[in-house]
């Protein structure tokens, strides 16, 4: 008992101790090691044995020894590139920067690898979070905010369909990026919808005191077709100036006064809000990165499309003779305006004609009335 307690319990130490100092012996005295019996060795030769069976890609003895002509070389160069050159895979630059001004996506082409590819997830730090953007953010990856792609996505084609009807019915909009970098983007967007661009300092004031700081910019009167319609200057000196119906801002932070002015004149906004803005600035926040240009380029592109979308319906309905806006008031065509001074010179000759006759017939009336009284008297005299 004492003995097969002690076999169990130091038996295992034994044989570990054993195998450690020793290898194993082999079972056949005549397998013994050899230079070509490691492991090393057989790795190679399976290595080789593998290329054995792959064709090589270069067949011909070289030209040198096989004594070929330069022409029989370029034959020969030519016959295995058209075989070997389509072996391999094609490296081509999938991401052009130049593609997002030139020809920016629509609405329909936004998609969340392409956010994601833009930088639009990357917020801030987590110290520098506004607590309203919680419904935003998707999580926290080394101490910076991750947002919602879903949510930029979705808010992102919501403003897409705002602009769009609001171009549709005639509205102005105003595309503001005042930051470095994002003057090519809203210039691109503006010129898209045919709309106007702001990528300077905000002079505070040009909405709520616009009679005097724009009081002298010229404005014009256009039809249905955008075309100019000349006449109306006079009409249009004592008017208001006019004042933006949309305003779509790149850089929230930088333009709270231009915000403010918005919001006291109910002109709605749309905004890109990042993880520390305040998403209650605007009426339409659009959650994305706000330092990425690339980002910038995206959004501001997919408003251009939208807005260019909706010019486009509103000049097609303009052919058809249709208009999807309210015509300005206290505007009188200058057609009208001829015709009713004409009437109005007309009825003033007539009135003219009819007092000569009217006084006329008076004077008249006066001799007739003086004859015939020295004609009585002459009557009686003579009687």
């Amino acid at each position: 008992m004492i003995i097969r307690h002690f076999a169990a319990r130091n038996g295992p130490r034994a044989l570990a101790r054993t195998a450690y100092q020793q290898p194993l012996r082999r079972f056949f005295a005549s397998d013994v090691d050899g230079p070509n019996t490691s492991p090393e060795h057989n790795f190679e030769r399976q290595i080789n044995a593998q290329a054995e069976h792959i064709p090589s890609l270069n067949p011909t003895p070289d030209a040198e020894q096989s004594g070929l002509s330069v022409a029989e070389q370029y034959h020969l160069y030519k016959q295995q590139q058209q075989l070997n050159g389509r072996l391999g895979s094609e490296i081509t630059e999938h991401y052009q920067p130049h593609t997002l001004l030139s020809n920016p996506p629509s609405s329909a082409d936004v998609t969340l690898e392409l956010l994601l590819a833009s930088e639009a997830h990357q917020g801030h730090a987590t110290p520098l979070w506004n607590p309203a953007n919680a419904r935003y953010i998707h999580g926290i990856r080394q101490g910076t905010h991750i947002i919602s792609l879903e949510a930029t996505a979705a808010h992102l084609r919501r403003a897409a369909k705002v602009v769009q009807e609001v171009s549709r019915r005639g509205g102005i909009i105003l595309f503001v990026g005042t930051r470095e970098g994002q003057d090519h983007a809203v210039v691109r967007a503006a010129q898209l919808s045919k709309q106007y661009h702001l990528f300077e300092r905000w002079i505070p004031g040009s909405i709520t005191n616009g009679q005097q700081i724009l009081g002298r910019c010229r404005t014009k009167v256009v039809n249905e077709k955008d075309e100019e319609v000349t006449g109306f200057e006079d009409q249009l000196y004592d008017r208001p100036v006019l004042r933006p119906d949309l305003v779509v801002c790149m850089n929230p932070l930088e333009n709270y006064v231009l915000l403010h002015e918005c919001a006291l004149n109910n002109i709605p906004t749309i905004g890109v809000i990042d993880t520390n803005a305040d998403p209650t600035w605007v009426t339409y926040p659009i959650p994305a990165n706000d330092d990425s240009l690339r980002c910038i380029q995206v959004i501001a592109g997919v408003l251009g499309r939208a807005a260019e979308a909706g010019t486009k319906q509103r000049l097609e309905a303009g052919e058809k003779g249709e208009i999807t806006y309210k015509p300005a008031h206290n505007l009188t065509l200058p057609e009208a305006e001829e015709t009713a001074a004409a009437e109005k010179e007309k009825l003033g000759e007539e009135k003219e004609a009819v007092e000569l006759d009217n006084e006329l017939a008076a004077k008249l009336e006066d001799i007739a009335n003086h004859d015939g009284r020295r004609l009585g008297h002459r009557v009686k005299h003579s009687a």
